[in-house]
């Protein structure tokens, strides 16, 4: 009975060490593209739009054209973020870079097709605006 006990608690105490480290190894980070591959992603002038604060998304803006350099920036969105996406290139432009003689270069608008979390296939509006500098 005593070695039962013992051989219980030991049995408790490996699961309890095995569900711990599960959780160490979801909780770990995604690697960027970057660190996975040791280069730079090739494409750095596409800032993605999504739910990170707006401000965000305009200091990438005007970060790529001063501090990086580039001739183009290309603000991509999908969905519900299209809004955010066209307010992100605007305020980027004429407030912040004003000096920066930025100016719209194109839009493109399609739709993409996939499958939701129920399977059904749907699709979802995208746009990208290019930003030039002139």
């Amino acid at each position: 009975m005593a070695e039962e006990n013992i051989q219980l608690e030991r049995n408790k105490k490996e699961t309890e060490e095995n569900k711990k480290q599960e959780a160490k190894e979801v909780e770990k980070p995604i690697t960027e593209e970057k660190s996975i591959t040791n280069k730079e992603p090739e494409d750095t002038n596409i800032i993605f739009i999504g739910e990170k604060p707006f401000m965000n998304y305009v200091t990438a803006v005007v970060t790529q054209f001063k501090t990086k350099g580039q001739k183009e920036v290309v603000i991509k969105a999908r969905g519900k973020f299209i809004s955010r996406a066209v307010d992100v290139a605007e305020v980027s432009a004429k407030k912040f870079l004003k000096d920066g003689n930025i100016k719209v270069k194109d839009i493109k608008i399609n739709s993409e097709e996939f499958e939701n979390k129920e399977g059904r296939k749907v699709n979802v509006s995208t746009i990208d605006i290019i930003l030039e500098k002139i």
